[in-house]
């Protein structure tokens, strides 16, 4: 019973910060954010610890983190987006130009993200900010690697439609 407990806490280790950042992209507040972690890892443990075999372990607690947080909005009776601003950035060691260009970007980026369709956001926040590889992300998704491409290509090319649009309206 020990070892079921010290191989589950490297893998509360190895994915918490991930799916933390995941639940907290949809919902508006650390607090939810955190209730809803700790319910998914908790999900987790009961089937892990019961000895049902999980193929992927990160692909079950995203899915279970996903359908958490449907049910919270659910529960809510409304879909909220946080804000990307709260999202810390670390940029070492940037000059100022490259600095201001970066932020002013980033700040598009943050404003665009939120208006994207869910799928296209967890692609784009799987992809690029957890650096998850296509074959992970399609079995996530439940999708073939070439859909999961092109639901990627396609949440790019909104996202870039997206920016461009408020660049004009800045402009």
């Amino acid at each position: 019973m020990g070892n079921k407990r010290k191989e589950f806490s490297k893998i509360y280790d190895k994915y918490i910060d991930r799916i933390y950042r995941f639940v907290f992209l949809k919902v508006s507040s650390k607090d939810v954010a955190q209730d809803l972690c700790s319910d998914a890892f908790l999900k987790c443990w009961e089937v892990y610890n019961n000895g049902t075999k999980i193929d992927n372990i990160q692909a079950f607690l995203y899915r279970i983190a996903r359908n958490l947080v449907i049910d919270h909005y659910r529960q809510k009776g409304r879909m909220q987006f946080v804000s990307f601003e709260s999202l810390p950035i670390i940029d070492p060691n940037p000059g100022l130009e490259e600095k201001l260009a970066f932020d002013s970007d980033l700040e598009l980026i943050k404003a665009a993200i939120p208006s994207l369709r869910e799928d296209y956001q967890n692609v784009v926040i799987w992809r690029y900010l957890d650096d998850l590889p296509i074959p992970e992300i399609a079995r996530m998704m439940d999708k073939s690697e070439e859909a999961t491409r092109v639901t990627l290509h396609r949440a790019l090319k909104s996202l870039r439609k997206k920016i461009n649009k408020n660049k004009v309206k800045e402009g």
